[in-house]
């Protein structure tokens, strides 16, 4: 999400060489507001829930969230486990937010240390006894009793370590954590934190932010499935990753439809295998229908590990219309996407949502208000958010967050189409303004490697969701680097889904399967007649129009939108028209768009819900009857 689209050459220079000054005036100030859900927010148990519903284990597992200890040290004070603390945080809310009890900023040249004593039963410390971390932003050391057991990078994506050799033999163990994290000023991913938070960036996030939990397994377990649909062929192909499985062990895998059971088989050799699912039924925003999948290892007739999964069957593709335009398909057939830019902040947890029935409330309101899709912006959420989208049916477009900004040029390249057939040949203006200019970054070594490590185990941690229908690397020119090379590659490793390789960047046109266009407030899309025979043509940002509401804003001056209103009946109006602009681009080849925003963020108004979530700024009733002509037109 950025500054409106400009054509203009005047102010386009102006902003290329005064843009970046204006934009680090920071905003600072109090919060002033919370969600509803934050005063039911159990200190001592928050987030209870079973974290990860791709690959579920019953009665062997425990949650440490709640209260750890905490203290913030100087970098330079090196590894050593500290023995005092400054006070308790509530796992899993980040040091900065307000439920985690503490609200201090860490910076990249201190450390976050956690500390706490659990209790781990007789039973949890059988064979192996493996600690799982949601996710913890940004590097992190972990220790069981003194004992250094590992160590992660990524802050985005979750992580396991066997911790079974550090356990003393009583059931009290001590876990300590270290975290650094250099927030905006490192060359790690990121998304929109910073430093000084200020316009469209937000306060940093440092630490545990995703549930902590540990879980028992036999020697011998599953560590992994991976789930891939064919409808055309009516078939599942499963690969099944384990541990120490021994000559003459057989996996079993079982799928249901409810109770009734849907096909069996099994691997003897290897560790994967194609089920077929006859007369499946597909999944879609329409139909959210779910097959689960049981997989066992047996040995020598007894199930020595069993867990439960589940699949969805669907396919997204493209496929050219009738005027040789290239759609956007879901399970073969066009539907238009449509959904918002969301963000997934919260004014009292910041990266993570107070509660389950929270982290649901975006979801079931975008998909009640009438929307079909959600572009997950520049975040990855817990993965019992995805498990949501697949329940109740929304496509979802997954971002990866932006890290490494700065030193390259963003403009768009393009020549654009608008409603009543106003074309803007953005191209040959900026062709002859800027001749010569680069557009792809450059990265350093390290900073390309952690950029790759990350976005495959995002998409590793994410890949069974059928939600999932496109993959975003790049948004805006945030760090983008080798573009057509980190394309291809994602391309190459999920032939599964669309690649949306560049979201409003720079573009290099013919290398990513879909071309989006960012343009506010528009409407606008890429010229069909130029790029629509080639790629699926979509706006992928557009609209913005912002509303302060009295009360419900993060600061009481100083707020903003793309386009700023005064009533909630001007905003409406103003929205109508917006979306209804959208039918003729729709029918020119249009396959789908997203509109900025979910929910108020921070200083930014320009959400359909204000950021506590408290007040929708459009009816219900009215946004049903605006969206639903939108899939309607062919």
């Amino acid at each position: 999400m950025k500054q409106q689209y400009l054509t203009y050459p005047i102010t386009l220079l102006f902003l290329i060489l005064f843009l970046p000054a204006l934009a680090q005036q920071p905003v600072t100030a109090k919060r002033k507001i919370m969600t509803g859900w934050a005063a039911g927010v159990n200190a001592g148990n928050p987030l209870p829930e079973y974290p990860r519903p791709q690959l579920t284990r019953k009665n062997n597992w425990k949650n440490f969230n709640g209260p750890w200890q905490y203290t913030i040290l100087p970098k330079t004070a090196g590894n050593t486990i500290p023995t005092v603390f400054q006070g308790n945080i509530t796992v899993p809310f980040a040091v900065e937010s307000v439920l985690s009890g503490v609200e201090k900023t860490v910076g990249k040249d201190s450390v976050l240390w956690y500390h706490r004593v659990i209790d781990i039963p007789a039973n949890l410390r059988k064979e192996k006894t493996l600690l799982h971390f949601g996710a913890v932003d940004w590097s992190a050391k972990i220790y069981v009793n003194g004992i250094a057991v590992g160590e992660h990078q990524g802050g985005y994506d979750p992580f396991t370590i066997d911790i079974s050799g550090a356990l003393q033999k009583s059931s009290k163990q001590t876990i300590s954590v270290q975290v650094w994290d250099p927030s905006d000023s490192g060359p790690q991913p990121t998304g929109k934190q910073v430093a000084k938070p200020h316009g469209i960036w937000y306060t940093p996030v440092t630490g545990i932010w995703q549930t902590v939990w540990l879980e028992h397994v036999p020697a011998t377990y599953i560590i992994s499935t991976k789930q891939t649909p064919d409808i055309d062929k009516q078939q599942i192909q499963v690969t099944v990753n384990t541990h120490n499985l021994q000559a003459g062990d057989l996996i079993q895998l079982t799928a249901w439809d409810g109770k009734q059971q849907v096909v069996t088989g099994s691997i003897t050799e290897g560790n994967h295998i194609t089920l077929d699912i006859p007369a499946a039924k597909l999944w879609s925003p329409q139909t959210p229908f779910l097959y689960d999948l049981k997989v066992s290892i047996v040995r020598k007739g007894k199930v020595i590990d069993e867990t439960g999964t589940y699949f969805g069957m669907r396919k997204i593709s493209m496929a050219k219309d009738a005027n040789g335009i290239q759609r956007m398909q879901l399970n073969n057939q066009f539907l238009f996407q449509y959904g918002p830019l969301d963000q997934g902040w919260w004014p009292d947890g910041l990266y993570t949502a107070p509660t389950d029935e929270a982290l649901q409330f975006d979801i079931a309101k975008t998909k009640e208000m009438g929307f079909n899709l959600i572009r997950k912006h520049v975040k990855v959420e817990p993965a019992r958010w995805y498990y949501h989208c697949d329940k109740l049916g929304i496509l979802v477009w997954q971002d990866m967050p932006s890290g490494d900004r700065g030193g390259n040029h963003w403009l768009q390249n393009l020549r654009i189409k608008m409603p009543g057939n106003e074309q803007v040949d953005n191209h040959h203006l900026l062709q002859s303004l800027l001749p010569g200019l680069v557009f792809d970054k450059t990265r350093t070594p390290e900073s390309e490697t952690i950029y790759r490590k990350e976005w495959q185990a995002i998409m590793d941690g994410l890949y069974n969701f059928p939600s999932i229908v496109s993959w975003v690397p790049f948004n805006e020119a945030w760090g983008q680097f080798k573009t057509k090379e980190i394309i291809d590659w994602t391309m190459q490793y999920d032939p599964s889904r669309l690649v949306n390789g560049i979201s409003g960047g720079n573009f290099f046109i013919g290398v990513s399967p879909i071309i989006d266009l960012h343009y506010y407030p528009g409407p606008a899309m890429p010229d069909p007649a130029i790029y629509g025979s080639k790629q699926v043509l979509i706006l992928g940002e557009f609209g913005g129009l912002g509303l302060p509401v009295k009360g419900h804003t993060w600061l009481e001056e100083g707020n903003w939108g793309y386009q700023s209103f005064t009533t909630q009946a001007q905003l409406l109006d103003r929205y109508t028209q917006l979306v209804q602009s959208l039918h003729e681009l729709i029918q020119s080849g249009l396959s789908a768009a997203v509109y900025t925003q979910t929910t108020d963020v921070e200083v930014e108004t320009n959400g359909i819900f204000t950021y506590d979530r408290k007040v929708l700024k459009m009816p219900m009733d009215k946004l049903q009857a605006i969206h639903a002509p939108l899939y309607k037109i062919q």
